[in-house]
């Protein structure tokens, strides 16, 4: 029995077996070898064992995530049925007397080399594509689990180092109950994609990976932030008591599920989710959410091979504006860079890629990227309520510039007769510091702010939210982070404008009575934290906490601010 503390990412208890999602060893010692006839059957066999895992995956991506994602692997297939691939292998075993795991990494990495040399950005992507396909074949010639998430068809804890969003996006709720990583923070991607599939999560453990042995019975703790390997029989009673106490708080806040959101002497505000594919509505609607507060497009471009086409994007938000009904839909526009990259745009590597070139400042310089993403939000409005917002804005200049061709791109459809809606708000992401020390300036051109405090905190600070050892540093209580939210929604207010919070900071149990009290209009957190939130924004009143505001806002330290806030909302 062992207990490994970590960060609480996504609330709720999980109890099975381990599933370990780890790359494994694929290092040999390479051997001469007497009888070439067995290696080309062990080659054969590996390349068979391949192409049925494929074949499964392509099928399960194909129903769950649709043909255009289910592509990639028809590309893998091809590469093991390729006899210009596969025959060379054959001729180095039988006249070099090679292990068959040789003949593999030698040939393979001749490909590849010669693909990543090749002008064509869709050859160079191919190279990519025989990466994988070699990891594949390698484990099993050396008989070792090669993990596939969306082949997981037992009740499991996913146990790795991070998650990716393709790898979350191919977890299947059915099976997957909570995972834990060793690297990560409460905002890290592999949390927030916790939060939307509503499983327990635990994350920047340091050393699950290692603690944790494929099929040990591990309990997730996600309201603690605690992983239990290998419990004792106590352990797994108390915490299936647990487990059932959660279940039920969850039924009481269903019973808000179609209320709206008022403070204790009526003051309402919204409260609505941030979601990252139209799947995600379900969850928006079970947990009654009032709208979507953000709209993360670039998962409509990860796991792909290529860009998705104008129509495609076209379809995905024309059916989130539909199925919310006229509930306002805020989509972000494509935010790649940082943590979220693209290999087949291949962007710069950077020294520091948080600070680069990323976000607005890709699409600015890619407008062929960026205004078919436009085009189809502008024909999507006329199905529904949409709000348009930028992220990562550091200046009024860039501000103008997107806008402008969003208005040119409106201009073009219309002359088009193509219907679009005149009520469309635009907006942007409030996440660099100069953006919130200038926002009385902003607030005069832009129709709303929202401000992601996930960005935020870590400009402000100076502290990589990625980093275990600097998360001390991530601080969404820090008077200084108070006082440049108060200084944006203060600056809306003035202009009559409206402000909303997109970062995790919206859902926080501690951050809500402040930003309340600060007069914030609209709070947009994981689905999952919506009825929680209704809840405590029920027991609270805006009036008495705004009376604290100036006292808050003057603190010196996110301690005394945390402590202060507990003892006049207790």
């Amino acid at each position: 029995m062992t207990h490994i503390n970590g960060i609480a990412a996504s609330s709720g208890i999980a109890i099975a077996k381990a599933y370990q999602l780890v790359t494994p060893d694929l290092s040999f010692e390479k051997k001469t070898i007497d009888n070439p006839s067995v290696e080309i059957e062990r080659l054969n066999q590996a390349l068979e064992t391949s192409k049925s895992e494929l074949e499964r995956i392509k099928e399960h991506t194909k129903n769950s995530l649709g043909d255009e994602h289910a592509e990639i692997f028809s590309a893998h297939l091809l590469i093991l049925n390729d006899p210009e691939m596969i025959n060379p292998m054959k001729d180095k075993i039988k006249e070099n007397n090679v292990m068959a795991e040789t003949a593999l990494e030698e040939v393979t990495t001749m490909f590849i080399e010669m693909f990543q040399n090749m002008d064509n950005e869709y050859m160079r992507e191919r190279a990519a594509d025989i990466k994988d396909v070699t990891k594949r074949v390698m484990a099993h010639l050396l008989g070792v689990t090669f993990p596939d998430p969306a082949l997981i068809n037992e009740e499991v804890i996913v146990i790795a180092q991070d998650l990716t969003p393709s790898d979350t996006a191919q977890l299947n709720r059915q099976y997957v109950k909570g995972f834990a990583t060793d690297i990560g923070g409460r905002t890290s991607h592999s949390a927030i994609m916790a939060r939307s599939l509503e499983i327990p999560a635990v994350v920047g453990t340091k050393n699950v990976t290692t603690s944790v042995n494929q099929s040990d019975m591990v309990i997730i703790d996600g309201i603690e932030g605690k992983v239990i390997i290998q419990p004792s029989e106590e352990e797994l009673t108390s915490y299936r008591e647990k487990q059932n106490s959660f279940r039920k708080q969850q039924e009481e806040w269903a019973k808000l599920k179609d209320e709206p959101t008022f403070s204790k002497e009526g003051e309402q505000v919204e409260l609505v989710a941030n979601i990252g594919t139209p799947n995600d509505i379900d969850g928006v609607l079970n947990n009654g959410g009032e709208g979507v507060g953000l709209y993360r497009t670039e998962f409509l471009y990860m796991g792909k091979s290529e860009l998705p086409s104008e129509e495609e994007q076209f379809e995905a938000y024309k059916t989130v504006l539909e199925r919310m009904d006229g509930k306002p839909v805020v989509v972000r526009t494509l935010d790649v860079g940082g943590d979220k990259e693209l290999s087949y745009l291949n962007l710069p590597k950077e020294m520091n890629p948080f600070l680069g070139f990323r976000a607005i400042r890709f699409c600015l310089e890619n407008e062929a990227v960026f205004r078919p993403q436009l085009r189809a939000l502008l024909r999507a409005s006329a199905y529904g309520n949409l709000k348009i917002m930028f992220p990562m804005i550091a200046t009024l200049e860039e501000f103008r510039q997107a806008k402008s061709i969003l208005l040119d791109e409106k201009k073009s459809l219309k002359a088009d007769d193509v219907k679009v809606s005149e009520d469309i708000e635009v907006g942007i992401m409030v996440e660099i510091p100069s953006t919130a020390v200038t926002a009385k300036q902003f607030a005069k051109e832009v129709d709303f702010f929202s401000i992601g405090t996930n960005d935020l905190i870590q400009y402000t600070m100076a502290a990589d939210r990625m980093n275990e050892r600097v998360s001390y540093l991530y601080q969404p209580y820090h008077p200084a982070i108070l006082n440049l939210v108060n200084n944006v929604i203060q600056a809306a207010h003035k202009e009559g404008k409206w402000t909303g919070m997109c970062g995790e900071m919206a859902g926080d149990p501690i951050a809500i009575p402040i930003l309340l009290g600060l007069g914030l209009d609209e709070f947009s957190m994981s689905a999952t934290s919506i009825l929680p939130a209704r809840t405590q924004i029920k027991n609270l009143s805006k009036k008495d906490i705004s009376k604290h505001k100036e006292q808050i806002l003057s603190m010196r330290t996110a301690d005394e601010v945390v402590e202060f806030i507990r003892e006049i909302t207790e």
